[in-house]
């Protein structure tokens, strides 16, 4: 089985003040719904975040029935870019599942599918029908993308698709995924507002 990697670093500019990482959503912290997703698609779990998010973190994550580590960012607030490859080099899978620490609905089915795509190719990345892809969401081979964020970082490039260009990728479009989950995957998390909204649907299930 793959490795996890959940990125967590970023400062929730647009969240207000708090964490939105540990942020309760319906009772339960956001990065653990989202790890909880992805109990029985992988087989441990590596946290990117900065040193002072940890504690909270790994609190959070507390009875977490698989291994849990932690990839500490050196050099925070650097994007997710940084942050993918950091996760990433912590792992020692053939492929890795990422996904952002706001994507609360990840849908495991849709993982899966990506793991499959994924045979014979650096990277399986998610396409949306508005043209955007999903790096955040997203199954890589750990070394070729780590190399690809660092070669993309030392050029100044902050566009996290950047790294995808030196890698042997498949583009995995909206109309195959939505034959194999739900789409709600994807639906990230930024704003006060959209936290009330997800945590008014998990609840209404």
């Amino acid at each position: 089985m793959p490795a996890g990697v959940v990125i967590a670093g970023g400062r929730s500019t647009r969240f207000g003040k708090s964490d939105k990482a540990v942020a309760p959503l319906a009772g339960v912290p956001m990065i653990r719904r989202v790890a909880d997703q992805l109990v029985d698609v992988v087989d441990e779990l590596v946290v990117n975040c900065r040193e002072d998010q940890r504690a909270t973190i790994d609190d959070a994550m507390s009875d977490y029935p698989l291994p849990v580590r932690f990839a500490i960012d050196t050099d925070p607030d650097t994007g997710p870019m940084a942050g993918i490859r950091t996760g990433l080099a912590a792992c020692d899978h053939h492929y890795a599942v990422v996904v952002a620490c706001d994507m609360p609905f990840v849908d495991p089915a849709i993982v899966s599918f990506l793991l499959n795509r994924v045979d014979g190719y650096d990277a399986a990345v998610p396409r949306l029908g508005d043209g955007w892809f999903q790096p955040t969401h997203a199954v890589y081979r750990p070394e070729p993308m780590v190399e690809a964020c660092a070669a993309a970082l030392a050029r100044g490039e902050r566009r996290i698709v950047e790294p995808l260009f030196d890698l042997e990728y498949v583009v995995v479009e909206e109309d195959e995924l939505r034959e194999h989950g739900s789409l709600d995957s994807f639906e990230n998390v930024n704003t006060r507002e959209e936290f009330e909204r997800a945590e008014t649907q998990l609840e209404g299930t």
